[in-house]
């Protein structure tokens, strides 16, 4: 089983936000980065948005360093 996660730092955002989510199954992931992007960045939870979210899954974990272009 390969842990992936998701990184807001890679999203502009007027909050600036630096969260980064990993977890074991895509499932799991999912369910977290929706709950967050509802709950901080006032997202919609729609199918739409659960494959976007989906679509920003890397493999691995979260790398220390903030990316590049955020």
């Amino acid at each position: 089983m390969t842990r992936k996660y998701i990184d807001c730092r890679e999203v502009p955002s007027d909050s600036h936000c630096t969260v980064a989510i990993a977890a074991d199954t895509d499932e799991e992931l999912l369910e977290a980065a929706v709950q967050h992007a509802v709950a901080v960045h006032q997202h919609e939870d729609t199918p739409e948005f659960r494959q976007m979210i989906r679509g920003a899954f890397h493999e691995g974990t979260p790398p220390v360093e903030a990316p590049a272009h955020a």
